[in-house]
């Protein structure tokens, strides 16, 4: 399963460099990134590389970080495309958390990730309607 990496941060000038500094020292690719603002903090969402390796090269340098699993699904990139994966979702009554997504190749393909409440059913759902599921490998290398 493909995971994401969570990082806890102080919301002042030159948190998120210090987090882009740890990754670039381990040689970590950032494939995408979603930041959550909550006043005085927030929360840096990543997928990465290599996201073992960024968890524990984070939390060595005194980062609050987690390791989270999420779904992620290839979609077509045209209007409906996101539709259609969430209405499987939403037919089932599998609550999506938090979610992003990315464009590759544009106007071909997509990758919307997803933190879900039962991921394992999530997954089966969606690869039984013909939806493809990338695991960790596949999707960082993208």
């Amino acid at each position: 399963m493909a995971e994401q990496v969570s990082v806890f941060i102080e919301n002042k000038p030159g948190r998120l460099n210090a987090i882009t500094d740890v990754l670039r020292e381990h040689r970590i690719d950032i494939r995408a990134m979603t930041i959550a603002d909550h006043r005085d903090y927030g929360v840096a969402k990543l997928l990465v590389s290599d996201p073992r390796t960024a968890h524990r090269a984070l939390i060595e340098r005194g980062f609050a970080a987690a390791l989270k699993p999420v779904l992620a699904v290839v979609i077509e990139d045209r209007p409906g495309g996101l539709h259609e994966l969430l209405e499987i979702l939403a037919e089932h009554q599998i609550n999506v958390l938090d979610a992003y997504g990315f464009v590759g190749e544009p106007h071909r393909w997509a990758v919307w990730c997803m933190e879900v409440v039962d991921l394992a059913e999530a997954v089966r759902l969606v690869a039984a309607r013909g939806l493809r599921v990338l695991d960790g490998d596949e999707l960082y290398r993208l």
